[in-house]
């Protein structure tokens, strides 16, 4: 008998291409998240077993900064995973805060695991030129000429972006940073969901994919960043790991977008930001 969604759960976020198969909220105050097969490679960010890898260790349920909502059963079968954790109400949480929160994270020390994603834009670039590259945004009319210049400088030059987020400090990171993601705060620390990409990455990582999905100044930002680290790594390499990252992801996320019948916010985004990929360019250089 194939798995079914319970009658009386009430559907919280339908199913998202190979990333879930749905999440609902169930009478008895829990959230079911089912997994579906996908990408077997457990060091890939696309591990379709990370986040139940998540919740069978309980590793982020004691961090600080970010934490994980309970896990209360991770059940397998044949077509896939269940996954049950503790409902978590949710609350106001200021980008500020967010970013505090993230730099506190990257404080924890964890002995990382065969499943922590550890190459995330290195993978995801790799994809990209498998599928043509960024080629769409260099050359798509929607865009302005200023910045269809920059994707393609940025695309050029993608390997030195690399290297540049190879000499940072690694450390923990959430892996899929934005506002949907952040449940409330919990004293100094945010209850986040959706560790689908979780594992280790360059300093500034989960900083950027927070910049990119917000309009905040990059400055209040950092600085928030370094106050939840308590000023542990230099500032310029907190923004340099923030701008690289940041950039490389409004370009991608913007190409793939216009592959799409509506590209929705993700040109938009990137519109609103050139200044962020003009950066990474000159980091690059």
């Amino acid at each position: 008998m194939r798995w079914r969604p319970g009658d009386a759960w009430t559907l919280l976020a339908p199913a998202k291409g190979i990333a879930h198969a749905g999440v609902w909220r169930t009478p008895d105050g829990t959230v079911v998240k089912r997994l579906v097969p996908g990408d077997e490679r457990p060091g890939r960010y696309g591990y379709w077993r990370r986040e139940a890898e998540v919740a069978r260790s309980g590793v982020l349920e004691w961090t600080k900064g970010l934490r994980a909502p309970r896990a209360v059963k991770v059940e397998s079968d044949p077509d896939g995973i269940t996954l049950r954790t503790e409902a978590v109400e949710p609350g106001p949480v200021s980008v500020a805060e967010a970013a505090e929160a993230i730099g506190r994270f990257g404080l924890n020390r964890v002995e990382p695991a065969s499943w922590f994603a550890r190459r995330i834009l290195r993978d995801r670039l790799d994809d990209d030129a498998a599928h043509g590259g960024w080629a769409g945004c260099a050359t798509a009319d929607v865009l302005p000429a200023d910045v269809r210049r920059l994707c393609r400088e940025l695309w050029n030059r993608r390997t030195d972006v690399l290297l540049e987020l190879d000499r940072l400090p690694h450390l923990l990171v959430h892996g899929d940073i934005h506002p949907p993601n952040l449940l409330r705060r919990d004293g100094d620390d945010v209850i986040a969901v959706d560790f689908d990409q979780f594992g280790i990455g360059p300093l500034g990582f989960d900083l950027g994919y927070l910049l990119q999905s917000t309009r905040a100044p990059i400055d209040e930002l950092v600085d928030a960043y370094q106050a939840g680290s308590s000023g542990a790594w230099q500032t310029a390499d907190v923004r340099r790991g923030a701008v690289l990252t940041a950039a490389i992801t409004l370009v991608a996320r913007a190409a793939w977008a216009l592959t799409q019948p509506d590209p929705g916010e993700h040109l938009d985004r990137l519109v609103a930001q050139p200044s962020i990929v003009d950066e990474a360019v000159s980091h690059a250089s």
